[in-house]
């Protein structure tokens, strides 16, 4: 089974999807990492000089052509299912998983790192509020097509492994 955990940026899908592979006896795949392996580069220097539309493109083949293990637990980037057929593709490859937070408490948990986020590292704390709870506006209908929504505060990978194991 592939389990293809989405959610916005800093709801903790790579840190969740490493102990849900790990209690599941899974491989763990971070796409965005596989993404920076591929190219030689980061993402946020990609980003900066190709932009957004070439990196959404990219992350799209990427999603589409890994050669994924049989089972597998795997991170995509926030914005991933809201580009071309991702959401689609992913439900019907995997069970999708939705890791959702208020735009609070992903401000609080996105502070500290921006600079390495090409969209937020020049934005101020209400800034950054406002920028999330706007792109979370847009992508809402993409990531509530997930098969599974968790709760984000407080989220256990026990949790997540139940919550998975209980999808029929």
């Amino acid at each position: 089974m592939k389990i293809f955990l989405i959610g916005f940026m800093g709801c903790g899908k790579s840190t969740h999807g490493k102990k849900l592979a790990l209690k599941l006896g899974y491989d763990f795949i971070d796409l965005d990492h596989q993404i920076e392996r591929n190219l030689g580069t980061s993402i946020a220097a990609y980003f900066a000089e190709h932009g957004e539309q070439a990196f959404r493109k990219l992350e799209s083949e990427t999603l589409k052509t890994f050669n994924y293990p049989q089972n597998c637990v795997v991170a995509t980037g926030g914005g991933a299912p809201c580009f071309f057929d991702n959401m689609d593709w992913m439900n019907a490859n995997g069970l999708a998983v939705y890791i959702q937070m208020t735009p609070l408490a992903l401000a609080r948990r996105l502070e500290h790192g921006k600079e390495k986020r090409p969209l937020l590292k020049d934005l101020d704390e209400a800034g950054l509020v406002a920028f999330i709870e706007h792109k979370l506006a847009e992508r809402e209908a993409d990531y509530s097509r997930a098969a599974l929504i968790a709760n984000g505060i407080n989220l256990t990978a026990d949790d997540l492994r139940a919550l998975v194991l209980s999808h029929p």
